[in-house]
């Protein structure tokens, strides 16, 4: 089995980004959207981001337009699949809406064309259900902006055949991302099972401490080693995806999130972050901002119950078969922008300590937080 032409479904950040990303690596992609105004705006897009790689000579104009002429923008769902033998799916992350495109993809497309899933959070299982093969269906996350985070989840469904998760390792590798294998189809794969339900914690840890935002996210960006704050990082993905993220998961397990009011408040108020001018910070403009955060600031605030959430989560992946620790150090470093492994701050803190403040946080809080058996054999 080769791969030479891909179709990719919706246009939208996420989609024309991976569009550029293939064709960048060779591959003849068509572009499909519903209306022809969706993909003339995808396709200014990325010939504003192909023109300006070629200004700052990452590559030559040649290579540029040679790049943008490999993607063919199509409206017509049964024209944009005559040739394809992968079809990316990067509908928005509704399962009613993806269930009625697969229904529609799976009438036009040829029997051998191999089904992927762009989802961040909903089970590949159950959308490849509704379609001819599941067999042929898999789950590949990108990242946001995929033209630059090197990050790819790749998660079979119950169904999927190793030749097509071997396939799509390839494909992965082709395209110079790297790839993470998320051997069970569980919610919120690796990334967003140790990031949405420590968003809900840094949230209930402030309401126990009485910490500030930027006490608690300097702790986290000078102990921790993130890129960010845990706030910061929030307010940069957006309280709409958190939100969304949020319910699918927890949904689907109870014991992934405690989720906290607050979330859902913010999204209710439009408090989506940077992109509409405030979240948990507020920002001016346009132009990216950073906040202010310091070593100083972070020996104010003690992060072990951060810790303890995205360790337990982690350990969960392990315990479950659906991951091990490498593949999630590999998984934090590259999603994450971890600058520390994290068993490795968890060693530094005291994996005894984290396992008590687990069991007293149980005490207080309930079951969500009894620490993982994997946890509790490492003390």
């Amino acid at each position: 089995m080769s791969v030479k032409n891909i179709t990719v479904l919706g246009s939208g950040i996420m989609g024309h980004g991976i569009a550029q990303v293939a064709a960048t690596a060779g591959y003849n992609i068509v572009l499909r959207d519903i209306e022809q105004k969706f993909l003339d705006k995808a396709m200014e897009k990325i010939k504003w981001s192909l023109d300006k790689l070629a200004s700052k000579e990452k590559i030559t104009q040649q290579e540029a337009d040679s790049i943008y002429s490999r993607i063919k923008p199509v409206v017509d769902l049964q024209e944009a699949v005559k040739d394809a033998e992968l079809v990316i799916e990067v509908v928005p992350e509704i399962m009613e809406l993806k269930k009625k495109v697969y229904a529609e993809l799976d009438a036009v497309a040829g029997k051998d064309v191999i089904f992927a899933s762009n989802t961040s959070t909903l089970p590949i299982t159950e959308i490849a259900n509704t379609t001819s093969r599941p067999d042929k269906f898999i789950g590949i996350h990108f990242f946001n902006p995929p033209q630059l985070m090197k990050l790819v989840e790749i998660i079979p469904g119950e169904k999927t055949s190793q030749a097509i998760t071997d396939l799509t390792k390839e494909f992965v590798k082709s395209v110079n991302k790297t790839a993470v294998l998320c051997r069970k189809d569980v919610p919120g794969f690796i990334i967003n099972r140790l990031f949405i339900p420590m968003v809900h914690e840094a949230c209930y840890a402030q309401d126990r401490t009485g910490a500030t935002l930027e006490e608690i996210d300097s702790a986290v960006k000078f102990k921790l080693g993130f890129p960010m704050g845990i706030f910061e990082l929030a307010d940069f993905t957006g309280m709409d995806v958190i939100h969304k993220a949020t319910i699918e998961m927890h949904l689907r397990d109870k014991k992934v999130i405690f989720p906290h009011p607050t979330i859902e408040k913010m999204f209710n108020e439009k408090k989506l972050g940077q992109k509409s001018g405030e979240g948990f910070y507020k920002y001016s403009d346009d132009k990216y901002e950073r906040v202010a955060l310091s070593e100083e600031l972070a020996e104010k605030f003690n992060p072990i119950q951060l810790v303890a959430n995205i360790l337990n989560n982690a350990a969960w992946l392990v315990t479950n078969g659906a991951s091990d620790i490498e593949e999630i150090e590999k998984a934090a470093q590259l999603g994450l922008g971890l600058k520390k492994p994290l068993f490795e701050t968890a060693k530094e803190i005291g994996i005894s300590n984290i396992v008590t403040e687990l069991n007293n946080l149980a005490e207080k809080n309930g079951e969500f937080y009894k620490p993982d058996p994997l946890l509790v054999s490492m003390k």
